[in-house]
């Protein structure tokens, strides 16, 4: 009779933990409130002393619960030292010397498929009373899946806004480039831009000052994602500050890379290229600032060069160790390929790169070409080298032709 009388009880309680931890998810309580309610009910309804629950994360289970235990046990243990002898029915745990699990008398692994998420250590209050195993098993996957779903849930919520501020971030970047790129008879321009994500480290401008003078330039910033974009959107708002401020050609390389150390402390750096051109005065000036060289075109020798004069990156140096501005006269008719290192750094299947003498070659034989009909032969012998392997970086190409 005492017996049933026991088991009666017993369920009676059990029922009571089982309403507690459930209405406790219900009401989507927090992961801390989960664990205490789930504490308090083994230790008040299910006749358990001491216990520790350690959960799966990252290849590690962190220690969420720990109750009535004297002896020194780890925070963390790590997935690769726990080994479930389920046909034995051991747990192995490789620990170091200072911790033990001696004083616990048995353990209950809770599984999703064959993943272990859980492991839970107890000894009970009695040992001349029996416990339901199975039922603190079944109350322990409760808990594990509500902490599982919570987790899941948060990741979820932090990647949609993660993607709300990309998405933003791309929309902005997108106002930075050029609305619209000349097409007239004295100058015709095109550009391909393909970020390696949905916003990227690469920009490229043209900004016509004045009816005779005209302004281009390319970049590249150190990095990818979000914070490149950011950097890069503010070296634009200072290079196009300092284009309507009629700042000295040199003073604005050297004010661009003052700023860029401000901002960055050294961290990052920028490799640009900055071109003027004057209509009137058929006058090129230009600063290379460790960019891949732009190849001039002449369209009267048929000949190419590649614009290397200026300086080192931008963002290396407090002060630019040296700087030479490159200049170029009688030019009247002549076509320019600014581009970024995604183009040189495609790879094939091979992991062939296609390199900066691929595209040289490829320029020296389409010279003084309509710069769109250009991005359309040059791109179809592009896809034809990479056959669809992924971009390893941001990729813009920019062609400009004077006449």
């Amino acid at each position: 009779m005492l017996d049933e009388t026991y088991k009666y009880q017993r369920k009676e309680l059990e029922l009571k933990a089982l309403l507690e931890i459930t209405q406790a998810i219900n009401e989507n309580q927090s992961e801390v409130v989960l664990a205490n309610i789930f504490k308090f009910t083994c230790l008040i309804h299910l006749d358990i002393k001491s216990l520790i629950l350690y959960v799966s994360k990252d290849e590690i289970f962190e220690r969420k619960i720990s109750h009535g235990v004297k002896g020194k046990v780890p925070m963390t243990l790590s997935a690769d030292n726990v080994k479930d002898q389920k046909e034995a029915g051991q747990l192995q745990i490789q620990l170091s010397e200072e911790y033990t699990f001696d004083e616990l008398e048995t353990y209950l692994p809770v599984y999703h498929k064959d993943k272990m998420l859980a492991i839970l250590f107890l000894k009970r209050k009695s040992q001349d009373r029996e416990l339901d195993l199975d039922f603190t098993q079944a109350l322990t996957n409760i808990l594990v899946v509500a902490l599982e779903n919570k987790r899941f849930a948060r990741k979820q919520l932090q990647q949609e806004v993660l993607n709300r501020e990309v998405a933003i971030a791309s929309q902005v970047q997108q106002m930075l480039f050029p609305s619209s790129l000349p097409d007239t008879d004295e100058l015709k321009a095109k550009v391909t831009y393909f970020p390696h994500s949905m916003v990227g480290g690469d920009y490229y401008d043209l900004i016509r000052k004045s009816k005779d003078k005209v302004y281009f330039c390319i970049a590249d910033v150190s990095g990818k994602g979000i914070a490149a974009a950011l950097l890069m959107s503010n070296f634009q708002a200072a290079l196009r500050t300092l284009l309507r401020s009629d700042a000295e050609f040199k003073g604005i390389i050297h004010q661009l890379n003052t700023t860029l150390i401000e901002n960055t402390k050294g961290e990052r750096f920028i490799t640009f290229f900055l071109g003027e051109y004057d209509f009137k005065t058929k006058k090129l000036r230009f600063v290379n600032a460790g960019h891949n060289p732009p190849i001039l075109c002449w369209e009267k020798t048929n000949k190419s060069e590649l614009l290397e004069a200026g300086t080192t990156v931008l963002g290396a140096f407090d002060k630019l160790p040296f700087l030479e501005v490159g200049e170029r006269e009688n030019l009247e008719n002549f076509t320019i390929h600014l581009y970024t290192d995604g183009l040189t750094e495609a790879i094939n299947p091979e992991e062939e790169e296609y390199g900066e003498d691929r595209f040289r070659k490829f320029v020296d034989s389409h010279l003084c070409m309509n710069p769109a009909d250009f991005h359309r032969e040059f791109f179809g012998q592009m896809q034809v080298f990479s056959q669809e392997v992924p971009l390893r970086d941001d990729l813009t190409l920019l062609s400009l032709r004077f006449r």
